[in-house]
């Protein structure tokens, strides 16, 4: 049986580049790994957290046309260790959660932020002891 054997990235398409790579690297903490223009004209900037091996692909295509990001389609999931200093460092940055953080019936906690272009971002401090 034929199947797909490793998750490699996600992409999102957006139209600043910079502002969105620098929120990604500064706030969040990922790492840029590679940067490139596609033959089609993209700019693409990989970027990856230190625990994954997954990346987080940031596309810029102007010959798209402009991006539109629809509320609640889609949002990335990151784990942290602890949301009230992750809550502390994000005020660093003027930034707050847009929601949370609420705790879950399993004891797992979690919160919203909006990344730049409107993608939402999961922030989830699990329960102590828990995979």
């Amino acid at each position: 049986m034929s199947r797909v054997t490793k998750l490699l990235h996600t992409r999102y398409r957006v139209n600043d580049l910079e502002r969105t790579v620098k929120f990604y690297r500064d706030v969040l903490g990922l790492e840029e790994i590679k940067r490139h223009k596609s033959p089609r004209g993209s700019e693409l900037v990989f970027l990856k957290t230190p625990g994954s091996e997954e990346l987080v692909e940031i596309t810029c295509f102007p010959g798209s046309g402009p991006v539109q990001v629809q509320p609640d389609l889609t949002h990335l999931a990151f784990e942290v260790d602890n949301l009230e200093a992750f809550a502390q460092h994000l005020s660093k940055h003027g930034l707050k959660f847009s929601d949370g953080p609420t705790t879950s019936s399993s004891g797992t906690t979690f919160a919203f932020i909006d990344a730049p272009e409107g993608y939402e971002i999961e922030l989830i401090e699990k329960k102590p002891g828990s995979h």
